[in-house]
């Protein structure tokens, strides 16, 4: 193979280990499937260091060593999208994909999204029925689901115009704090609990599965990209709670 073949599967790979910590993947997964991969294409050996925010792949083949990095922006959990990933990654190295083959599969995987409708749908659904389920009654559901769909909205349009995700998710639980205390000023007549409906839209932000993972990868041993996780998820927590807290006491709550 000529230099630029080379090049362009060092690209490849690190589009494929970019995909899958974008994802949710924990990071020993990533390197371990970047190894398999590199040495399916003919790798002589493949070493990859991978944390949340960073991607570091040498790739050495019989004719020289090839060495590339990947700055990672946007991490979230697409277990749907991951697990077609590591389906992938199991028929290049089974099947024997070609490189052709293989950026073909990867290129339809990036592109899938869920629907916006399911995804509004999920929202309301989860946060009204985490509201009925710590103790509110259905009115508080109901406004609960609301504001879901108001968080989900400021997930899907404006995250990505916050570099910082603590602030994002600052802002996000102030203001749905503030919506939620003013509807319950409002709407005075009905039985609403402003507690149970915050808890059923916290839920929506909380960073467990992304606690899970972190606790996971300092088990396991990946101790950089765990603990830098886990003070990203710690942080991510008390912006969230600072921001419901200080819209309850701006309403003498």
């Amino acid at each position: 193979m000529e230099q630029n073949t080379y090049s362009l599967l060092l690209s490849l790979l690190l589009d494929f280990g970019e995909a899958m910590i974008s994802s949710g993947a924990e990071m020993g997964r990533v390197e371990d499937s970047l190894s398999r991969i590199g040495h399916s294409f003919g790798a002589v050996h493949t070493e990859a260091f991978a944390i949340t925010s960073s991607l570091v792949l040498t790739v050495r083949f019989s004719e020289g060593e090839y060495t590339g990095s990947r700055r990672i922006k946007n991490v979230g959990n697409n277990f749907n999208k991951l697990r077609k990933l590591n389906s992938l990654s199991r028929r290049c190295t089974e099947e024997k994909l070609s490189p052709e083959e293989f950026k073909e599969s990867l290129g339809k995987i990036k592109k899938e999204n869920i629907s916006a409708l399911k995804e509004y749908a999920g929202s309301a659904l989860a946060a009204g029925a985490f509201a009925v389920f710590f103790g509110g009654n259905i009115f508080d559901g109901i406004m609960g689901a609301l504001f879901g769909l108001l968080i989900c909205f400021f997930q899907s349009k404006i995250a990505s115009h916050f570099p910082n995700k603590a602030f994002f998710l600052f802002v996000v639980s102030f203001v749905s704090g503030i919506g939620i205390c003013l509807s319950a000023k409002c709407l005075s007549f009905l039985p609403l609990h402003v507690d149970m409906i915050m808890i059923g839209d916290i839920m929506l932000l909380v960073p467990g599965i992304a606690t899970t993972m972190s606790v996971r990868d300092i088990l396991v041993g990946d101790t950089i990209s765990g603990f830098t996780k886990f003070l990203e998820c710690l942080l991510w927590a008390a912006s969230l709670a600072a921001g419901f807290v200080l819209a309850m006491m701006l309403f003498g709550r």
